[in-house]
């Protein structure tokens, strides 16, 4: 379901999504920055970049890891039995651009350990999502909601 075309029935909130599905992004996305980190690799590093940019831009469905939990894993699963908000896990997204879009900055301009330290600090946030549904930046997305209506 794509959280632009879609509003949920009465308000102004973007349609719900499959709780499960930003679980089974993290753990694509902790394979992917335990390997860039590993192998510090500035490709693998951009590469998750533009995959966090595409989930930030035109929301969490839109990421390519969600595509794939649509297509291959959501259909052997039975329904969800609540949806989630999107906009706390794409929010969670963009933090994760900009986590290790300054680590590949960093890394073009020559900074030893940029890719390491950035992959790294954004895979501790992809782990504690998908192996205990601790989402950072949703949390953070959540406290930054309630000091704009405080």
């Amino acid at each position: 379901m794509s959280s632009a075309s879609h509003t949920a029935a009465g308000t102004d909130r973007p349609a719900g999504i499959d709780p499960r599905g930003p679980r089974f992004v993290a753990a694509v996305t902790s394979v992917v920055l335990a390997v860039t980190v590993l192998t510090g690799s500035v490709w693998l590093l951009a590469f998750q970049a533009a995959v966090f940019a595409v989930s930030s831009l035109f929301g969490i469905s839109a990421s390519p890891y969600a595509l794939a939990y649509r297509r291959l894993v959501r259909p052997r699963l039975a329904p969800p039995t609540d949806l989630e908000d999107p906009r706390p896990p794409r929010f969670a997204q963009t933090v994760g651009l900009v986590v290790t879009g300054v680590g590949l900055l960093l890394a073009l301009a020559g900074v030893p350990w940029a890719v390491e330290v950035s992959g790294g600090l954004a895979l501790i946030a992809a782990v504690l999502n998908a192996a205990f549904g601790l989402c950072l930046g949703c949390e953070l997305y959540l406290l930054l909601a309630r000091l704009r209506a405080a």
